[in-house]
């Protein structure tokens, strides 16, 4: 998954697929503890896209605080013009 694919997800939608690629990754480990995967790059794989996935929404936090942050200083400044 690339991160422009990652972008055009909503929160809710990145979330749910931090979950979803972390049960996948468990599984891999698991099988690959049994019996070795054919492709054991797809667990390097999978924890990319979990990192990539987590930093995305990181990224939205930190956005939402900061645009909170504007708006409650602007609102503070028009009270006080007031």
């Amino acid at each position: 998954m690339k991160t422009s694919e990652i972008r055009e997800l909503t929160t809710n939608e990145v979330a749910e697929r931090i979950e979803n690629e972390k049960n996948l990754l468990i599984r891999q480990k698991m099988n690959n503890a049994v019996s070795p995967l054919d492709n054991p790059l797809k667990i390097k794989k999978t924890r990319r896209i979990i990192a990539r996935l987590m930093t995305e929404m990181r990224q939205r936090d930190i956005n939402e605080s900061l645009s909170d942050k504007a708006n409650q200083g602007s609102s503070d400044k028009s009270e006080a013009t007031v």
